[in-house]
């Protein structure tokens, strides 16, 4: 199953003034399409990222190198701790591997299991390789302006097509007007209970762009639970072949 995607801030929500000339005349989509490739580049990206799983009682850290190229490919390579470091993720087209290094074993994972958790965290193995799509797996209406984290934002609503396989009934998300970051994601089950709360909580300039820095996943029903997810570096547009992609590749490559 397909769900969810990047997005971001919690804070308090005010009417800003008239936009400005021209910015009427971008669609809910084409704002959606703006933020999403913040984050893919228009064509691809490499980067580094510090995950930080919180609990109650415990913390735990892990650390990942991404490669991202269109809405096909996706590759991402544990780098610490120890325990796991090598462990890999592998997306093409609709297919998912996992390489596990500790048993020399590549596993496919099913449909059913991309709204797992991804390794203990608080996303989903969706999230983390981008199965769905914000563009063209929702509908996309433009519900409003509100202001978040001190940045204007376009309020929007996504609901899923209907042959879109997505577990969520609908998305809220607020994207920045003036660098099309996106500051906050509310995702809600068919029913229309609150599921998770995706929210930025530092937004600036890296890779030549400006983007989610510091972003944070927080479910609703688990007090206390949320993972952090930090860019630490991030490269946009840098060619990378189809064939970089691969099965053998994500087993032959080094930390």
């Amino acid at each position: 199953m397909k769900t969810r995607t990047w997005c971001l801030l919690l804070c308090v929500v005010a009417w800003w003034p008239a936009l400005p000339a021209g910015a009427q005349e971008l669609s809910a989509t084409e704002i959606v399409r703006r933020a999403d490739e913040k984050m893919r580049g228009t064509e691809s990206s490499t980067g580094e990222v510090k995950m930080t799983i919180v609990r109650p009682t415990w913390t735990r850290e892990m650390q990942l190198k991404t490669w991202v190229k269109g809405t096909d490919y996706a590759l991402i390579l544990v780098t610490a701790p120890a325990r796991e470091r090598g462990t890999a993720f592998l997306k093409r087209g609709n297919e998912i591997w996992n390489w596990q290094p500790s048993i020399d074993r590549v596993v496919k994972l099913p449909p059913s299991m991309m709204s797992q958790s991804w390794m203990g965290s608080d996303f989903t193995n969706d999230d983390l390789v981008k199965e769905s799509s914000m563009v063209e797996d929702f509908e996309h209406r433009l519900l409003g302006r509100e202001e978040v984290g001190g940045r204007l934002c376009y309020q929007i609503e996504l609901t899923p097509r209907p042959d879109a396989a997505v577990v969520w009934g609908k998305i809220l998300t607020w994207i920045d007007r003036q660098d099309f970051v996106q500051m906050k994601a509310e995702f809600y089950d068919e029913d229309g209970w609150l599921v998770n709360t995706m929210v930025t909580t530092r937004a600036g300039e890296m890779g030549g762009k400006v983007i989610p820095i510091v972003m944070e996943v927080i479910p609703a029903d688990k007090p206390g639970h949320k993972t952090v997810m930090e860019q630490l570096s991030i490269e946009f547009d840098k060619p990378i072949p189809d064939d970089f992609f691969s099965i053998q590749n994500m087993k032959r490559l080094r930390l």
